[in-house]
């Protein structure tokens, strides 16, 4: 039992320290579903209620900033979970969001700390 222990807590280790450097951002763009920013190539969502019907039935909640870029919300906490229930409230409109950027192979990633709607 102990060297299962043991061998968990190194595997754990090991996980940590080959995490990614992440930096501090704040990014500005709208919450809209995954699959309209890439099949559809839409610049900004049709509607809040579309956003969120896409969101209910399991599609991801991006955030596409201003600059294109697209941002998956993603989370430390292991097992990870979704992040749509933090982004449902924003579908379809303009946010400010801040967090810690994680880029691999092209994506990005954002642990939001602050999300908010962007005033008008």
């Amino acid at each position: 039992m102990r060297i299962v222990a043991g061998i968990s807590a190194l595997a754990c280790a090991l996980v940590l320290m080959a995490a990614p450097d992440a930096k501090t951002a704040t990014i500005k763009g709208y919450v809209i579903d995954s699959a309209c920013t890439f099949t559809k190539n839409l610049k900004k969502p049709i509607s809040p209620d579309c956003a969120k019907a896409c969101a209910k039935a399991g599609s991801p909640l991006v955030i596409l900033a201003d600059d294109g870029a697209i941002y998956w919300p993603t989370t430390d906490a292991m097992p990870a979970g979704s992040q749509n229930e933090k982004l449902v409230p924003f579908a379809g409109e303009r946010v400010v969001a801040s967090g810690k950027v994680y880029t691999h192979g092209g994506s990005k990633g954002l642990l939001i700390e602050k999300i908010e709607a962007e005033k008008k």
